[in-house]
């Protein structure tokens, strides 16, 4: 199957991603919270889930030149019973995982994230693994 060009048939839409993807880089970046290769391992680790192997090779390229370390990007699939993460980036990365399989989040998992970020944090990261569900899910339609 061939792939379809959505940058030149849908550039509109595709815009609205970009412009998300600007704001959540900007809201990583400034944040005390949440750091730009925290972004990058929760972009690799719903990409893992939804499989898309074009986002995992994007955002392990990206994680790598942010600094993250090779060892880590091993064990993310693996985040739960690795000691490479930190208890906040387990919640995060547990949030990550709910969000993504559209569990129900109760206020057991909201509570356990706030010990970690604050509510605007909170915000930023569940738009952010929003906008990663939905790349992923346009590249794997479209990028074959």
């Amino acid at each position: 199957m061939n792939s379809i060009n959505y940058h030149q048939l849908a550039p509109n839409a595709l815009n609205i991603l970009l412009q998300q993807e600007a704001y959540l880089k900007s809201a990583f970046n400034d944040s005390q919270w949440l750091s730009l290769t925290l972004w990058d391992l929760v972009k690799m680790r719903v990409s893992q889930m939804n499989r898309c192997a074009y986002c995992i090779e994007m955002h392990s390229q990206s994680a790598l030149a942010q600094g993250e370390s090779v060892e880590r990007l091993l064990a993310l699939n693996a985040w739960q019973n690795s000691s490479l993460f930190t208890k906040s980036e387990k919640a995060i990365l547990h949030w990550a995982e709910r969000i993504t399989n559209n569990a129900e989040v109760g206020s057991e998992e909201l509570s356990e994230l706030r010990e970690h970020l604050d509510e605007r944090s909170i915000c930023d990261l569940t738009f952010a693994i929003n906008a990663i569900n939905s790349w992923n899910r346009v590249a794997r339609a479209f990028n074959p």
